[in-house]
């Protein structure tokens, strides 16, 4: 990209006054292009200056070739077109002609934002272009970028100016969608798909404009800049929106350089949609929709370091998407969706609607150029193989495929690797994902995603046997390490279903997750403590009385503990994705949230069994913290009247016959404190003693693992535990952890009001989004549950560990109706969820029949529901716990709890 005067001259035919009409029922608006390319020797594969070559070959074409800045940079400018099929056409044709002109010089055409390798400077000789070297010097010398812009023609200059601020807000998923320059100039991974838009932010005209009445004034602005000295003309102006200075359009600058035609037609199909409905909001007299220019900025900023891989900021009631309640943070797939749904009058108008939505789901199918350029060197380790990825891309995007009968998105359309680059295969022997659900490991065509591409490779090396082999040492490591886990329903314990196949969740991922749940476990924390004290959350009117006294964990206990201390030390957080990719809270878990230990455990099973897949170099959290952590958060949560100069710990439950006895041995052991039964503790005088020591030793904390069975449990003396713990608690001398009475906070009832309660006590918008609920102890919300019963989730309020729930569109209608009557009995127990399709992950069922892979043979792999639950501890301060359980379904079954017969798999947080 050249930071220079604008050479869009060639867009002005055509682009008059009649075909860029502002009133586009009548007539579409105009479109116009702009692509800049880089020249790639194809012997070295390096940048070429052989722009004045290429150019003197292309000087009889009547089409519009440019030098730019570098002389590494050729840039075309399209006819100017009123439907998509004649901008495809006008492109496709412009890029063969360019493509065969340099390759009869031994030059390659690659569309991309940056290249890997490259050269000094070698700048186009011009008067103009020394004095910005001179003036802006590293500036200059880091050009080596190409850009794509995107022109509507827009007569009015006043409307253009007017439409600068309106527009903005739907920039951000344009970006993703081109981004392609994830390497450095040397071939280093800079972690962003789109590091051109760094580079290009640099300019101090660069971003967003802001908002002007008139193009008067935008133009005494551009003067008031010329006048500073900071830039020497007009075409400095590098907006990321901008009415052109020579041509009646409205100019798109934000995209990088694409090697697909079809991303291009796409972008200029959706910022003309764009235009049109802010043109139409306009003329209506609607105000902007405009969102503030840090908003703005760190949404670009976002767009450009995700791509399509990443999440984007859905900016909220101000932005694409059009929903209520502000910025949030959402996969790209949901926002792109979103904006092409929301832009459907605008796109039927301009008869693309069809095109537009087709051409946006292959873009999300194939990803982001940047994305592809990674997995080249990933699977080839060469540098060269990705300059030569983007070589053949956009060569094999000068065939006009409309004519040929492909569709967009089609290998023939421009989006073939092409020579130089493998076409992706199947992977896993034949692995097939889930169509109703988003798979993490897999894209839908087979390849594997980014951060589990590694991790298939190992296992893609394995043969059938050696997978067997594994397996059957995994059983016998499982066994020596005791790890079980007892059903519900079942009278002992059986080996805990543990697969190899490890999830990926990346740092952004993660810091996102992080982020949410710490913030809803600081959230619930006051709303324990306000429902014992105040009750000021009742007061005030955020949640209805109801909700606390009606709900069954709402206990006199709760009422005892002093005046601010924690009340919930652990907490878990079910996590899900849904058939997009978003992650949703699906249950808040502060009673007794079981799995840590099986996290731990998981990691330690995998490195033993399969080292190989730990040693690929992910930087992976360690989850051998836990047991630190843990027991810094207890310690840190001691009691008033604290007995020991140092806390005294114990770990309390039912002994060997608990379903967790596993995790409950495993955290004692490694926090270096006893795991406990009532019988082995003793109350007097408002002491706990731990009397299975010699000598005994007063407690001052409990770690309670047991919450419904504490009330009559027996203590050493063989009278009732239960009341006399909490006398010590009242009297400052214990503390329990997690408190007595959170169970109103597990209410599946009170989930629904969780995100007022964030509002509320913490005067944050909450960073994660949950699953629409539906209350049944209202009438109205009672009857549309029993009208869509089929089609919802069904849950008790008290309920936990998967007891009780009804899943609609996997339920018998015996089980249905059976849930209409416990429902229409005693409604106030109930409520119900809209059905969330669970996303998949690659679980290892042997030889199990299934899709065949391209030998014949059974694939040995198949996708399983999966959940991830998340582990906060709160002592002074909320503590996301490195590490999270990601719980495995059975087959054929969503319902992924332990105690339902699920089982788990090791869980990769990167850093």
């Amino acid at each position: 990209m050249k930071p220079a005067a604008s050479s869009d001259s060639s867009l002005s035919p055509g682009a008059s006054a009649s075909s860029g009409s502002t009133s586009p029922a009548h007539r579409r608006l105009t479109l116009g292009i702009e692509e800049e390319f880089h020249l790639v020797d194809l012997r070295t594969r390096r940048l070429t200056a052989r722009a004045p070559d290429v150019l003197t070959a292309l000087a009889r074409s009547p089409r519009k070739y440019a030098a730019e800045l570098q002389q590494t940079t050729v840039e075309t400018n399209s006819e100017v077109a009123e439907t998509l099929d004649d901008l495809r056409r006008f492109l496709v044709d412009q890029r063969a002609e360019l493509v065969a002109a340099a390759e009869r010089l031994g030059v390659g055409i690659a569309g991309a934002g940056t290249m890997p390798l490259s050269l000094p400077l070698q700048m186009t000789e011009t008067a103009r272009f020394r004095r910005m070297l001179a003036d802006y010097q590293l500036l200059v010398r880091e050009q080596l970028i190409c850009g794509m812009q995107v022109h509507v023609g827009i007569p009015d200059r006043d409307t253009a100016v007017s439409l600068i601020e309106r527009v903005s807000p739907w920039l951000p998923p344009l970006l993703a969608l081109s981004a392609s320059s994830p390497f450095t100039q040397d071939g280093q991974d800079t972690g962003y798909a789109s590091s051109r838009t760094l580079i290009w932010s640099r300019w101090p005209t660069t971003g967003s404009a802001g908002a002007f009445a008139s193009a008067a004034e935008y133009d005494a602005q551009v003067s008031d800049l010329i006048a500073s000295g900071v830039i020497s003309d007009s075409g400095m102006i590098y907006f990321d929106v901008r009415p052109s200075a020579h041509l009646p359009t409205l100019e798109m600058r934000v995209c990088d350089s694409c090697s697909s035609v079809d991303t291009v037609v796409l972008i200029a199909g959706l910022f003309r949609a764009v235009v049109v409905r802010e043109l139409a909001q306009l003329a209506d007299g609607a105000p902007s929709r405009a969102v503030s220019a840090a908003l703005q900025r760190a949404a670009m900023w976002r767009a450009a370091r995700s791509g399509l891989e990443g999440e984007l900021v859905d900016l909220g009631g101000a932005g694409p998407a059009g929903t209520d309640g502000g910025p949030r943070s959402v996969p790209a797939g949901v926002l792109l969706r979103g904006m092409v749904a929301d832009l459907r009058p605008e796109l039927e108008r301009d008869r693309c609607w069809d095109d537009v939505q087709e051409l946006c789901e292959a873009a999300l199918r194939r990803g982001s150029s940047a994305a592809r350029q990674r997995e080249s060197l990933r699977r080839r380790l060469r540098i060269l193989d990705v300059v030569d990825l983007v070589v053949a891309e956009t060569k094999s995007a000068t065939a006009d495929t409309r004519g040929a009968g492909a569709h967009p998105g089609s290998a023939a359309a421009g989006n073939a690797p092409g020579a130089g680059a493998a076409a992706p295969t199947a992977c896993l022997g034949g692995y097939r994902v889930d169509d109703e659900a988003y798979d993490e490991a897999v894209f839908p065509d087979g390849r594997p995603r980014p951060g589990h591409a590694a991790i298939i490779d190992v296992l893609e090396s394995l043969s059938p046997a050696e997978l067997r082999a594994r397996v059957e040492r995994l059983e016998r490591e499982k066994a020596a390490a005791g790890v079980v886990f007892r059903p519900t329903d079942e009278r002992t314990a059986r080996s805990y279903p543990v697969d190899f196949v490890p999830r990926v969740v990346t740092g952004e991922e993660w810091s996102r997750l992080q982020g949410g749940t710490a913030q809803r476990a600081r959230a619930l924390d006051a709303f324990v403590a306000d429902v014992y004290g105040e009750a000021a959350v009742v007061r005030d009117g955020v949640i209805p009385a109801w909700l606390v006294n009606d709900a069954p964990g709402f206990r006199a206990a709760g009422k005892v503990c002093p005046p601010k201390s924690r009340r919930i030390h652990v907490a878990g957080f079910d996590i899900v994705r849904d058939r997009d990719g978003r992650w949703l809270v699906l249950e808040d878990n502060v009673r007794v949230p079981s799995g840590v230990a099986y996290a731990l455990q998981n990691r330690r099973l995998l490195a033993k069994v399969f080292p190989e897949l730990l040693s690929s170099g992910a930087p992976l959290l360690d989850p051998e913290q836990v047991p630190r952590l843990l027991r810094r958060t207890l310690e840190e949560s001691a009691p008033p009247r604290m007995t020991n100069p140092e806390p005294v710990i114990v770990l309390l439950g039912s002994g060997p016959g608990d379903s967790a006895s596993f995790e409950h041995q495993l955290l004692a052991k490694e926090m270096g404190i006893p795991a406990v039964t009532g019988g082995d503790l003793l109350v007097e005088g408002n002491l706990v003693w731990y009397v299975g020591s010699k000598p005994h030793h007063p407690v001052d904390i409990v770690y309670l693992r047991m919450d419904d069975a504490l009330a009559k449990l027996p203590g050493a003396d063989q009278k009732p535990l239960g009341p006399r713990l909490v006398a010590a608690v009242q009297a400052g001398t214990v503390t329990l952890a997690n408190a007595l009475g959170n169970g109103v906070a597990d209410d599946k009832a009170v989930y629904d009001y969780v995100p007022r309660l964030v509002e509320y006590y913490l005067g944050e918008r909450p960073l994660l989004e949950q699953v629409k609920t539906f209350h049944c102890s209202d009438p109205d919300q009672r009857a549309h549950v029993l009208g869509r019963l089929e089609e919802l989730v069904v849950k008790p309020v008290d309920g936990y560990g998967g007891m009780g729930v009804v899943v609609g569109p996997r339920a018998s209608d015996e089980e249905l109706a059976e849930a209409r009557s416990l429902i229409e009995e005693q409604p106030e127990r109930w409520i119900a969820q809209e059905t969330v399709a669970l996303s998949t992950h690659p679980t290892y069922e042997g030889g199990r029949e299934g899709g065949r892979d391209g030998s014949g043979r059974f694939g040995p792999f198949r996708p399983r529901h999966v959940d991830l639950r998340v582990f906060v501890y709160y002592g002074r301060e909320p503590v996301v716990v490195p590490a999270a359980l990601t719980r495995v379904a059975p087959a054929g079954s969503m319902v992924v709890n332990s105690s339902r017969g699920g089982g788990a798999k090791d869980t990769w947080l990167l850093q």
